[in-house]
């Protein structure tokens, strides 16, 4: 009966050990944080198996033990909301901080910066030279008329409506996701206050778009934006070409920096020197301030001006002033 009680009290202490030290690797594997040895970086695909990222992890020494993180996952609920994306390790963490930046996304993030003024090619060229992207990707889905109507532009392409601002990238963001993020804070900035007042200077969305490149392109700061586009608005109510150098020079194909008169006298659907109104569409893609500066322009009867060469303009009235004022600023140059 003794010898059965004793069998008995060491089976059930067997038992419990073998309980035991699992419950205590296990307690132990979550209350000790560790370091990789060196930065690293984990890519997370999409449909990537917690077997696989647990191993990832373990493989990389940001975790002690695959075998436990998956147990952790799988104890917290978390096994099946572990997002993907390129993750950044380079400090000391528990296992339980490292599941949580998996499950909360905390994924790299690069800034892919927009300045005001940039054209379809020049955005796209800046992306592959920053390594974020296909230029030739980026190109074609920018020019594809169905996607643009999918995007809610009504435009052949979407050269004015990639709004310059800085995105934060991440490693698998895709040149249409950039796109679309872009697009949609070109819907975010041009209010409906805008594109009102925008209208009450018989201007749709896509005109007021394409004045504004132009103003974009022709003004040294913002503060001279609303007299540039109270220059145009005079042309354009006068019936007189607006003559904006920068619509001939978006014209021509492998532009090579010397605008000529041959440049000038030559029709594209760009070329404001010989047609009358706004030319196809936009030739780059304005900021808020040229949206708001062509909606509430400046008053004034100006329907010239000439760059003083510091960034600013002279502007006028009359062809002899602004004959003089070329003569005073560009020729003695």
């Amino acid at each position: 009966m003794v010898r059965r009680k004793l069998l008995i009290i060491l089976i059930l202490t067997a038992v419990g050990l073998a309980l035991a030290i699992p419950a205590l690797r296990f307690a132990w594997f979550i209350t000790q944080p560790i370091a990789p040895s060196s930065p690293q970086v984990v890519r997370i695909a999409s449909g990537t198996s917690l077997a696989e990222i647990a191993h990832a992890l373990e493989n990389q020494g940001i975790v002690a033990d695959a075998g436990q993180l998956k147990l952790l996952a799988r104890w917290r609920g978390s096994a099946g909301k572990i997002k993907a994306g390129q993750y950044a390790f380079d400090q000391s963490a528990s296992p339980d901080a490292v599941l949580a930046r998996l499950v909360a996304g905390d994924v790299i993030r690069y800034r892919f910066t927009v300045p005001e003024g940039l054209t379809l090619h020049e955005i796209a060229g800046r992306l592959a030279a920053e390594g974020r992207g296909s230029a030739t990707t980026f190109l074609a889905k920018a020019k594809d008329p169905a996607f643009c109507q999918q995007s809610g532009i009504a435009a052949p392409t979407l050269e004015g409506y990639l709004f310059p601002e800085t995105y934060l990238m991440t490693g698998d963001m895709t040149e249409e996701m950039l796109i679309q993020a872009m697009v949609r804070e070109f819907k975010r900035r041009l209010t409906p206050e805008i594109e009102a007042a925008a209208k009450q200077h018989a201007l749709d969305r896509h005109q007021l778009v394409t004045l504004a490149s132009i103003v974009q392109k022709e003004a040294g700061s913002s503060a001279e934006m609303p007299l540039i586009a109270s220059v145009f608005h005079n042309r354009l109510k006068k019936g007189m070409p607006l003559q904006a150098d920068p619509t001939v020079i978006y014209g021509i194909e492998n532009f090579d920096g010397n605008l000529t008169r041959t440049h000038l006298k030559t029709a594209t659907p760009y070329n404001t020197y010989q047609m009358r109104g706004l030319p196809a569409g936009p030739i780059a893609n304005p900021g808020e301030e040229a949206l708001r500066a062509v909606a509430f322009p400046a008053v004034s009867e100006y329907i010239f001006f000439v760059s003083k060469g510091d960034g600013t303009h002279a502007f006028s009235k009359t062809l002899a002033e602004h004959n003089a004022l070329v003569r005073k600023y560009q020729l003695r140059r």
